[in-house]
């Protein structure tokens, strides 16, 4: 890593730990801008790695790659996701211990693929035989699987994990992987029945219909066409131009086959998911009575032949409640909106049991038969911090969790550094930090939490609303430092929260959650007759998801919240039992493009996965630290003592070395077995000496001979002597050069400042200039994006003329491509037209809408000469129809309107002597083109028709009517 420091100022630092301005969020954005800019994605924090998404392939994941990082110290080579993956596998051999890996981050971070390039690291580097590639295969092909019935496209990235992930890989005594096991948490479950606009469903829907092969579908009862499905249309993008349905189908068909799904599994496991889309196509009507009806009985049946459910209960179920009357239980229909929710809520049950089913089922075919103590690592890929425009139960549940998180991270990394204190003798100083406590305490804790608030008014007798959930809140953690709605909040922050809103104060900024949906997403409630129709079901997965046992347990079940909580309760007691290692997933941009480096919303990422926090933990200390025989191996030559050759321990070499380079006291402590360097200057103005010096080597070697004899070593002192006193002095005079220079540039900008109003000159032309490119640069990243958006980027006084020029530019650039992006298929508003001037006035109306406008059906003929003939040419589809024939007084723009309404220049063709139209019923007759002394148009005996122009040397003074 130190071998990097010497092009700090072009690429940054590797370690975030040797910034001088530690404290500056400024000076973090520009080291990671700086390496993203040059394709280096991953940097370090201590150990935590902070990497951010590329959106482009690099060629840093191979073979090679990976052997390179094999066994290699942890800061050897440059920051590598596989670093951290080599790390955590030799410390677990060597110490026999286990591990976790934490990959954090937003949607559209890369979390997922971080996590699948660790596994594929150990598939690779790690030992195996025949009979454990199998386990290797199966560990791999478990990802499609989960992100087929997981992952969904969402507003933010195509492949979003909608749900946690927890994976132990299980290796035995040789650090070969032999098993594993999977956690997962959090489901979103209302995706199945609503997903906004510009979202899909769970992947694996698209995929059945489109690779599923045609008697599959038969079978289940479907049609290719997502459109045709309720539960598939809402977000309005069932295609999507970066995800390949049909090759994801196949990947998945495969890993089900290795994971050792039998064709029974995968019969009923699309049964239930063809059940779901039939399910979401069931409508409900009203009666006489106001109670739900199903009309329409089709979906119901192949519901009830999926399933394996009685077809009338099942119908029954849907339109009717069972309810406890005087001890007895009846049946209450339904209203129609009472069943739609019913319909939702077992579509949303079937699907998130089926997906527990899911994960076991993988579990089962990674589980280790073999009972020898072995060791593991986890990965842990979770949803990072969430802040959406409209914030619900899920966005409280994710940020709750990364709370926690947040908490475990900070705990763990200053217990972490307390111990290296400790081991190495050098007295611990408290480090202050912000305690989130209070914040996961206002959440979670017993009787008083928001958790407990929620299940109190799921669970209470009476008419329980989501503003009533609210008052409670307002009642009960009303005062609390972190929690405000609109009803407490003062005159200005009341402005910003609406009155089914409340706002938490989380460790990385403010969240505004609407309360509307918490008790509906909380309760998750089945009725009764629903459960009884699932639990005997014939479909076995069913059967292994519904339990008959739960119809005789009275007992109302955990509400989500609570479940999620004891799960992430759980977790942590997992996590904290092993050794930790974090990943830090970061978004550069929205619009998914390599390069693009979005300072606001990085700084928003940066905020929220405690990036600064951990820094400042990190460096309240020293900076940077080294083993004793580490450290002297690479900067002995720097002293003539300990060069070429070292011979005593390396504690006191490194100690003899630093007393001659000159280190402060208040630089450095000297710990058992590491150096401990408290600045990142310090250590830059040693790798700078070290640089110099190993340049004056490779010009002039020294002789190897010189350390033998006293002449030698006399001969070497007086040498080094003079080289570091030339060196002392080539430092002062480049440090003496920078300062000059910035003194003049510092100067030079602000009387650039004070004379800005004023035409260009050579008092502000710099300023002026940099003012132009910063504001330029800062336009690029904001242009709007469509012909609608009005937005423009306030220009500075200077700049307001080219401002007002450019924005003229892009104006007419986003009308001319909105133009030329108007293809036939997007033509669909003229039949909205044409419907408007038609429907329902003109026969042959009807038969017109299947066949769509084409771009033009214009050909257009006319001559060269000087008269006003210009003959239309009718398609030759149609056949009874002759060409129209017009003479026009206005010829030139006559026809130019023709091509610009066609929008092509080709249409038109100018012909000489003669041309060729037809006259009706597939005749065809002879125009000829003549000049004469005068205008006119005739037929001869052959009925060729004849236009003569006026001859060039004649003035006419009018045309002469026909």
């Amino acid at each position: 890593m130190e071998g990097a420091l010497i092009a700090r100022d072009k690429v940054g630092v590797q370690d975030f730990v040797l910034l001088d301005s530690h404290t500056s969020e400024a000076a973090f954005l520009n080291n990671l801008r700086k390496r993203y800019q040059e394709n280096l994605i991953y940097t370090y924090i201590g150990s935590l790695l902070v990497s951010v998404n590329p959106y482009q392939e690099l060629d840093i994941y191979t073979v090679t790659q990976m052997q390179l990082y094999r066994g290699v110290n942890f800061f050897e080579l440059p920051p590598h996701l596989y670093a951290i993956a080599d790390n955590a596998y030799r410390v677990m051999c060597n110490e026999y211990n286990n591990h976790f890996i934490l990959i954090s981050g937003e949607s559209g971070a890369g979390k997922t693929e971080a996590s699948k390039k660790i596994l594929q690291y150990y598939a690779v580097t790690c030992p195996t035989t025949e009979q454990l590639q199998t386990v290797r295969d199966r560990l791999l092909l478990s990802n499609p699987v989960l992100e087929a019935f997981g992952n969904a496209k969402t507003l933010r990235n195509d492949n979003s994990s909608r749900f946690g992930k927890y994976m132990d890989i299980q290796f035995d005594f040789k650090g070969a992987p032999v098993g594993g096991h999977i956690l997962s948490y959090l489901i979103e479950k209302s995706r199945v029945v609503h997903q906004n606009h510009g979202e899909r469903n769970f992947h694996i829907f698209y995929q059945l219909l489109e690779g599923g092969d045609k008697d599959l579908l038969c079978w289940l009862g479907l049609e290719r066409n997502p459109q045709k499905y309720t539960y598939l249309i809402q977000g309005r993008c069932a295609k999507v131009f970066s995800i390949n349905d049909k090759n994801d189908w196949k990947i998945v068909r495969k890993a089900f086959s290795i994971i050792d799904f039998t064709e029974k599994d995968i019969e009923h496991l699309f049964g239930i998911v063809a059940s779901v889309l039939h399910l979401g196509n069931i409508q409900f009507e009203e009666d006489s009575n106001g109670h739900a009806i199903i009309r329409d009985g089709t979906q119901i049946k192949w519901i009830s032949k999926l399933l394996g459910a009685h077809l009338s209960i099942l119908q029954e179920a849907l339109t009717h409640r069972k309810i406890e009357a005087r001890s007895e239980e009846v049946l209450s229909p339904l209203n129609v909106d009472l069943a739609f929710y019913a319909r939702d809520a077992v579509a949303k049950a079937i699907y998130g049991r089926t997906f527990t089913w899911l994960v076991n089922k993988i579990n089962g075919s990674l589980a280790n038969k073999d009972s020898t103590q072995k060791t593991v690592i986890g990965l842990l890929d979770i949803y990072g911090f969430e802040v959406l425009d409209t914030n619900s139960f899920e966005q409280f549940c994710i940020n709750y969790c990364n709370e926690k998180l947040q908490q475990l991270l900070i705990e763990m990394t200053l217990k972490a550094e307390q111990e290296e204190y400790e081991l190495e003798g050098i007295e611990w100083e408290p480090i202050p930090y912000f305690n989130n406590k209070i914040i996961c305490d206002l959440v979670e804790q017993k009787h008083k939490g928001i958790i407990s608030i929620l299940d109190e008014e799921c669970l209470r007798p009476g008419e329980a609303t989501d503003l009533s959930f609210l008052e409670k809140l307002e009642e009960k953690v009303g005062d609390h430092a972190h929690f405000v709605t609109r009803k407490l909040a003062d005159q200005k922050t009341r402005k910003s929260i609406d009155w089914v809103d409340f706002r938490l104060l989380h460790y990385a900024g403010e969240v505004t959650y609407c309360a509307v949906g918490f008790l509906e997403k909380n309760n998750d409630l089945l009725y009764r007759n629903l459960k009884e129709v699932l639990c005997n079901s014939k479909n076995s997965i069913m059967r292994d998801c519904f339990l008959l046992s739960e119809l005789d347990n009275r007992r109302r079940p955990e509400t989500v919240a609570t479940q999620f909580k004891n799960s992430l309760t759980s977790l942590i007691e997992i996590l904290m039992s092993k050794e930790p290692s974090y990943i830090r997933c970061i978004k550069p941009n929205e619009n998914k493009e390599p390069g693009k480096f979005d300072d606001f919303l990085i700084r928003h990422q940066v905020k929220y996965l405690g990036l600064m926090e951990h820094l400042r933990v990190r460096r309240a200390g020293f900076a940077y630290r080294r083993k004793y025989e580490l450290f002297l191996q690479r900067y002995k030559s720097l002293c003539p003592a300990t060069w070429p050759h070292w011979h005593g321990p390396a504690a006191e070499g490194v100690e003899r070395l630093i007393k001659h380079i000159g280190y402060k006291p208040e630089e450095y402590k000297l710990g058992r077995t590491k150096i401990f360097i408290r600045f990142p200057k310090t250590l830059f103005a040693t790798e700078d000496a070290f640089e110099y010096r190993k340049h004056l080597l490779s010009k002039a070697p020294v002789p190897l001979v010189w350390d033998r004899g006293a002449w030698g070593s006399l001969f070497l002192a007086l040498a080094w002597m003079g080289l570091e006193a030339f060196w002392r002095g080539a430092l002062a005079r480049r440090a003496a050069k920078k300062r000059t220079w910035a003194v003049q540039t510092i100067r030079k900008f602000i009387n650039g400042f004070i004379n800005r109003k004023k035409p260009l000159c050579p008092e502000n032309r710099d300023f002026v200039r940099l003012s132009q490119y910063y504001y330029l640069m800062k336009l690029r990243d904001h242009l709007p994006k469509n012909v609608l958006d009005e937005s423009w980027l306030q220009p500075p006084s200077i700049l307001e003329e080219t401002s007002e020029m450019l924005q003229k530019i892009c104006r007419r650039n986003l009308v001319r491509k909105y133009c030329r992006g108007l293809t036939a298929e997007r033509k669909l508003q003229q039949k909205v037209v044409t419907s408007a001037v038609f429907s329902g006035k003109k026969e042959g109306y009807l038969e017109s809408l299947g066949q769509p406008f084409l771009e033009t059906r214009l050909r257009i003929s006319t001559s060269n000469l000087s008269d006003g003939i210009v003959v239309i040419h009718v398609p030759e589809d149609n056949k009874q129809k002759g060409d129209v024939i017009l003479q026009c007084e206005h010829i030139f723009e006559t026809v130019t309107k023709l091509c610009i309404l066609a929008n092509k220049q080709s249409v038109v063709k100018v012909v000489k002597g003669s041309l060729r139209f037809r006259v009706g019923s597939g005749k065809e007759a002879t125009m000829v083109f003549t000049v004469g002394p005068e205008p006119q148009v005739f037929k001869d005996k052959t009925g060729q028709l004849t236009v003569v122009s006026v001859n060039p040397g004649v003035k006419t003074p009018f045309l002469k009517a026909d």
